[in-house]
Parts: C-alpha cells; structure tokens; sequence
C-alpha cells in the first residue's frame, strides 16, 4: 500500500534514511522554473546535514545542468549536489570509446558532451563505429519513423544512450527524449548502452552510497521508480509529474501495477 504524504510532508519521513537521490526535472523544475516548495526541501535537507543527489537523466555534463541552474536562480550549495546520466556516459566514452568514430543523433545543443572528442564525430552514419544518441534531431522531433529508416543498415552498431527518459514534459508541453530513439533502435535488433535511471551505473558513479538507508524521490514510474526498486531503495513518487492524468484516472495502486512497480511513498508536490 502506497502511503500518501500530502498533507504529513517530507519530514515526515525524512530522518528514516541517510541519502536522497532526487530527480530534477518534474521534481525540482519544470523546464522553465524552479518550484519554489521543492527548494525549501533541498535546504532543509542541508540543515539536518542530509546527503542528497539532484540526480537527472540530462545527456549533458554536471557543469552544463549546474550552469541552467544558475539561470533559473538555484544557490551554488544546491547546484552543487548535481549528477547527470551525461557524466556517467563520458566517463564510460573517455575510457572505451575515446578514438572511436561516431555517429550523433540528438539537438546541437548537446554538443558539449563531446566537445573533447568532437573530432571523432561523423556527419554520416555510415562512417561511424558507433552511435551516440542524447536525444531528437530538431527537424525530426516527433517522428519516430523517421530513425527506424536511420537505422535500417547499422543495427550492427552500437547505440549509447545519455538520457533513458521517454517522455518529458517542458511546461504543459510533453517532448520525446532519447529513451524513445533508444528504443526503436532496440526494437529492431540493436544493442543500447544505456546510462541513466533507472540502471544502476549512474547512482553509483555519483555518490558513496554503500550501507546507506536510501530514499529516491522522482515523476517517472520508468526510471526514477523503477531504479529505486531495482536498487531496493524506498521511493517516493511525485504524483503530479508525467504521470499525473494517469493517476488522476485510475489512482496510484492500479497505476504501479500496470507499470509493475512499488511505490512506497506518494506526493502531489515534492513540499517539506
């Protein structure tokens, strides 16, 4: 039975465990602005000297998140708490990929993530030894078909993808992630690398988390939940996030099972 902690809050429950990973976006911002009751969490987290990871499925580095941060108004000490899958993904490409040639799909603006090996990267597929997807081309946003013609004569390739996420919701406006890309790849027979919640990779790379007692907060019943279950980590489900009308239909018990996963905790809005 999952336990509703709207009107109880956080601190409720939060002198039970030693470390908090805690998603980014859908949680702590929307895209476009911080949630103001969700920073008051992070701080009185500080105050009771709690570790906590802003750990985020972002295909870019830790500077780059730290940097929009800083222009939505997020404090340095929170800022500096930041984990992308983009890190655990370069950390992983320094060592095993590093002169290889590759292919990227995904915007312009995840350039960054490469910038140290930029000059391995091929503007055609077909030249490439791998594949690194950290997202949608612009031009093709919305059309997944387009990548399963992409992708017809290079399933022997490897795809190595930044960003699990499906789905992700900029404001009241729902964008396809790389996850999406990832998974029509895989679908047709290719092999995905993948680094982010929910694989396990990305929570260990972050922070010492041995012998500690764990709470994972996040919107996504895919990743965020799912890496907490897998984990055996304790979670706590942000209700009004991609899953919302879902929830708001068929409620959080039908909705977990339908995802097959456990959700301990539930919050409309991550508030202390």
């Amino acid at each position: 039975m999952t336990k509703k902690l709207d009107l109880l809050g956080l601190n409720s429950i939060a002198d039970n465990y030693d470390l908090f990973y805690i998603d980014l976006w859908g949680v702590i911002h929307n895209g476009i602005k911080l949630h103001e009751k969700a920073i008051i969490v992070l701080n009185e987290l500080l105050k009771k000297n709690k570790n906590f990871v802003l750990l985020t499925n972002a295909p870019r580095p830790n500077e780059t998140v730290k940097n929009f941060l800083e222009k939505m108004g997020m404090d340095k000490n929170l800022r500096d708490h930041v984990f992308t899958s983009g890190e655990a993904a370069l950390s992983y490409l320094k060592k095993n990929f590093l002169f290889k040639k590759f292919y990227h799909i995904g915007p312009p603006k995840d350039f960054d993530l490469f910038n140290l090996f930029k000059n391995n990267k091929s503007e055609d597929i077909k030249d490439s030894e791998y594949l690194l997807c950290t997202g949608l081309f612009e031009k093709f946003d919305k059309d997944l078909t387009y990548y399963k013609d992409l992708f017809a004569k290079h399933l022997n390739k490897k795809m190595i993808c930044t960003n699990p996420d499906l789905i992700v919701d900029r404001g009241n406006i729902r964008e396809l992630c790389a996850g999406s890309v990832a998974m029509v790849f895989e679908n047709m027979g290719g092999q995905v690398i993948y680094f982010g919640k929910p694989h396990p990779e990305v929570y260990n790379q972050s922070i010492d988390n041995n012998n500690k007692k764990v709470l994972a907060i996040g919107d996504n019943l895919n990743t965020d939940i799912r890496g907490a279950n897998l984990l055996n980590y304790d979670c706590l489900l942000i209700s009004n996030g991609i899953h919302k009308d879902e929830i708001n239909t068929k409620g959080i018990e039908k909705v977990s099972k339908e995802y097959e996963a456990i959700v301990n905790f539930i919050q409309s809005d991550l508030k202390w």
